[in-house]
């Protein structure tokens, strides 16, 4: 082989090189971004699920919580024998106005979604 064959051979190997090393560092960087939003949204729907437990005028019932990127999602069944399925104890508020109150004081909620049915 001619000595700017072989140089020219060398150029295109570091430059290869370059693009898959540059190509490996932006794919982690990526993917560490998309983990950190997950471990975010993990600990606003645990904030959440807090809050929810430790509210004295809430019905029983089996809540499930779902947040991404401050959209906070709380589905599932609110069962109260005394008030109607649709009140809260003592009657002064339905179960989604007191539960958006609770979850709208948590930091990093941007909205809420609601899909609830309720039970008597």
């Amino acid at each position: 082989m001619s000595e700017p064959s072989s140089a020219l051979i060398r150029s295109y190997s570091a430059r290869a090189c370059f693009a898959i090393v540059l190509a490996l560092t932006l794919s982690a960087c990526a993917s560490g971004i998309a983990g950190a939003q997950s471990s975010g949204d993990t600990a606003l729907a645990a904030r959440v699920t807090a809050a929810i437990e430790n509210a004295s005028d809430l019905p029983n019932g089996t809540l499930s919580v779902d947040a991404s990127d401050g959209v906070v999602t709380i589905s599932g069944s609110v069962a109260c024998e005394s008030c109607g399925g649709m009140l809260t104890p003592g009657g002064v508020q339905t179960v989604q106005q007191t539960l958006g109150a609770v979850v709208r004081a948590v930091p990093g909620v941007e909205r809420i979604e609601f899909d609830l049915e309720y039970e008597p």
